[in-house]
């Protein structure tokens, strides 16, 4: 068995939609205890924290972001025999809902299981859409219903995290494992350049927590970490002998450097310095070569005048399904990278060229 950090396994098995990450912020903070300086929870509920360098002065003020939040669904009505009416929140695919196991609720969370025909009766070759779902409770009328799951009650994956051969396995990597990395990166704080520290909100709605923290921590330079989406599987619907498409990143490569998203661009400089930081170090790495997907960056690059902004991601099978897969070597890599760079950033590295 491929042993885990007990504090990424609590993570991934906590409940956190988006606008609901008070427990994982709990967590984060038991697990930072007396290492935490001075901390802030904003009105937007992200936590923020600053440790000064020890050579603050020559150095930039680094913003070190990891979102708390996962996808879901919440309740949005009910049908008169009792079943639930929901929508996603989050980009969440209709394609994996039918007979889909959820939990319902958080403080007294309930067992849920998302309709579907069966197969003996139902042979139709596309998918129903979520609007056409429903989620059975157990409730049997439409008031048992709301008073077991009043509307905008949140609902979440019913998964629990375990090793999985070599990789680990769990709901909400994406992006749990970011915040757990960042936690053993912040445990070897003080670094030589002032660390603003993030734990941000509503990431997976349109990255909002993130632009209040950017503004609030001012920082000269950010550095994301993610989990980003793997697919280095062999494509089941490809003809025999015809090309395999080439993976956003794999498993087992190191961690995952971004060098254009579909929100940002990471600053060539930046990107240099990262790359030779992690060869001095021996640190395995490879590039996000997907032009999909956004994370916080996008939007903290934006602020204050622009800030250069860099992501580091996690490769991660199957991000936004009941149950990701990462590997334990990809998880240290990302790590590792980041604590060098916060040892050796300096202004120079993040001049534009």
């Amino acid at each position: 068995m491929t042993n885990y950090p007990e504090l990424l396994q609590d993570l991934s098995n906590l409940d956190g939609i988006s606008g609901h990450e008070g427990r994982v912020r709990d967590r984060i903070l038991s697990a930072l205890g007396d290492r935490l300086p001075n901390h802030h929870i904003d009105s937007m509920g992200n936590l923020l924290a600053h440790w000064h360098g020890t050579h603050g002065d020559q150095r930039p003020r680094i913003m070190l972001a990891a979102h708390m939040d996962e996808v879901g669904f919440m309740v949005t009505g009910y049908d008169s025999d009792g079943s639930l009416h929901f929508a996603s929140v989050g980009g969440i695919s209709d394609q994996i809902l039918p007979g889909l196991r959820v939990r319902v609720g958080t403080d007294k969370p309930m067992g849920g299981v998302v309709m579907w025909t069966p197969i003996h009766k139902n042979r139709e070759v596309s998918i129903k859409l979520m609007s056409n779902l429903r989620i059975d409770i157990g409730a049997t009328s439409k008031g048992e219903a709301q008073g077991k799951a009043p509307l905008g009650t949140p609902i979440m994956f019913e998964t629990v995290f375990a090793p999985l051969g070599n990789l680990w396995s769990g709901k909400a990597l994406d992006d749990r494992a970011g915040c757990s990395a960042l936690v053993e990166v912040l445990n070897d704080a003080p670094y030589d350049a002032d660390v603003l520290m993030a734990f941000t909100v509503q990431e997976e709605v349109g990255l909002r927590g993130a632009k209040v923290a950017a503004k609030i921590l001012k920082p000269d330079v950010a550095l994301i970490l993610e989990t980003t989406t793997a697919q280095d599987l062999p494509n089941p619907h490809a003809s025999e002998g015809e090309d395999q498409p080439n993976p956003t990143c794999r498993l087992g490569a190191g961690v995952a450097l971004t060098v254009m998203d579909a929100g940002s661009i990471t600053p060539p400089q930046l990107l240099r310095f990262v790359e030779q930081t992690a060869q001095q170090h021996n640190i395995p790495y490879q590039y996000k070569t997907s032009l999909g997907g956004r994370t916080d960056g996008a939007i903290i690059q934006s602020q204050l005048g622009g800030i250069p902004t860099m992501t580091f991601s996690i490769p991660a099978r199957y991000i936004h399904t009941p149950t990701a897969l990462i590997a334990p070597s990809d998880y240290a890599s990302m790590v590792a990278l980041v604590k060098a760079v916060l040892h050796t950033l300096t202004r120079e590295a993040i001049r534009p060229l």
